[in-house]
C-alpha cells in the first residue's frame, strides 16, 4: 500500500508539473501574440508630442489622449473608406451565401448527368495559383470597363470552392430519407432546402458567413489591383494611402488609431462568433 501511494503520488506531482510547464508556455505564447495589439493601442493614445520624446519606448502612458482617432478620421476619408469596405463586404457576402448554399445542394442531393465530373473540376481550380487567377480577373473586368465600380470590386469574390465543398460535405451528413420522404409529400427542392437542410446546417452557414465577412474586410490585393479611385478605396487600400502619405509617415500615434479602428470590428466578430466558427468547421469536416 505504501508503494502504491507513492507511486500515485510521484505521478501526481509529474502531472501538476507539467500542468505549470503548460500554463507557462501558453501564457508566454499569448504576451507573443497579444503584445503588437497592446502596443498599438498604447501607441494611438499617445499624444505626438510625448511620442516623439520617448527615446527608450515607454510600455505605459500616464496622459492617454484619443486626439490621434479624432485626427485619423479629419485628416483622411477613413468614413469613407468604412462605408465602402461595410457595402463591398455585405454584398459580396450575401451573393456569395446564395451561390454556394444552392451550389451545395446541387453536389451533395440531386442526380444530374456528369454530376462528378463537374464537382472535380471544380475542386482542380483550387490548385491553381490565385496570382493567375487575379491577372484573369483584373483583364476581364478591365475589358468589361468595370474598374473602379462597386460591381468590379465585387464580381471576382462571389463565389469560393472550398466553401462549397465544406457546405456540401456538411448537407451530405442530412440522411437521405428525409430527402425522400420530403418528395412523396410533394415538397419541392427549394422548400426543402429552406426547411429542412439550411436549418440542420446552420452552424458551418454561420461559419462560413462569418469567414467570408473577414475575408472581405482583409482584402487589399484585389482592390488595389482594381481601383485607384479614392472613392472607391476600402479601409485596407486606405490604410495603405494613409501609411505612404506625409501624415501617416510622421504621425505614427495617428496612424496607430486608425489601424485599431479598422482591426476593433473583426476582433469583436472573432470574439462573439469564435464557437459558432470551431463547431461550424468541426460539422463540415466530420463523417457520420
Amino acid at each position: 500500500m505504501d508503494e502504491l501511494k507513492k507511486i500515485a503520488k510521484e505521478n501526481r506531482a509529474k502531472n501538476t508539473i507539467w500542468t505549470i510547464v503548460i500554463f507557462a508556455l501558453l501564457i508566454f505564447w499569448s504576451f507573443i501574440v497579444l503584445f503588437p495589439f497592446y502596443w498599438m493601442v498604447l501607441t494611438s493614445l499617445k499624444s505626438y508630442s510625448a511620442y516623439n520624446a520617448e527615446y527608450i519606448p515607454q510600455f505605459i502612458t500616464l496622459s492617454p489622449t484619443l486626439e490621434n482617432y479624432i485626427q485619423a478620421f479629419t485628416a483622411v476619408p477613413l468614413a469613407r473608406y468604412f462605408v465602402n469596405t461595410i457595402i463591398f463586404t455585405l454584398v459580396t457576402t450575401i451573393l456569395m451565401m446564395i451561390i454556394v448554399v444552392l451550389s451545395a445542394f446541387a453536389f451533395s442531393r440531386l442526380e444530374f448527368k456528369g454530376k462528378n465530373l463537374v464537382f472535380t473540376a471544380f475542386l482542380s481550380l483550387m490548385m491553381i495559383p490565385n496570382e493567375l487567377v487575379i491577372i484573369t480577373n483584373f483583364v476581364t473586368i478591365s475589358n468589361l470597363g468595370l474598374r473602379n465600380t462597386y460591381l468590379g470590386l465585387i464580381l471576382p469574390s462571389v463565389t469560393s470552392v472550398f466553401y462549397i465543398y465544406l457546405l456540401k460535405e456538411n448537407f451530405e451528413q442530412i440522411p437521405d430519407e428525409l430527402y425522400k420522404a420530403a418528395k412523396v409529400d410533394g415538397t419541392s427542392d427549394f422548400k426543402y432546402l429552406y426547411k429542412v437542410m439550411i436549418p440542420i446546417s446552420k452552424p458551418t452557414i454561420v461559419t462560413i458567413f462569418i469567414l467570408k465577412v473577414i475575408e472581405c474586410w482583409n482584402a487589399y490585393v484585389w482592390p488595389r489591383l482594381i481601383t485607384d479611385d479614392e472613392n472607391y478605396f476600402l479601409v485596407s487600400n486606405g490604410i495603405q494611402t494613409i501609411r505612404e502619405s506625409g501624415f501617416g509617415r510622421e504621425n505614427i500615434p495617428a496612424m496607430m488609431a486608425a489601424v485599431v479602428v479598422i482591426s476593433l470590428p473583426l476582433i469583436i466578430i472573432f470574439l462573439i462568433f469564435h464557437k459558432k466558427i470551431m463547431e461550424g468547421v468541426s460539422r463540415g469536416g466530420t463523417k457520420g
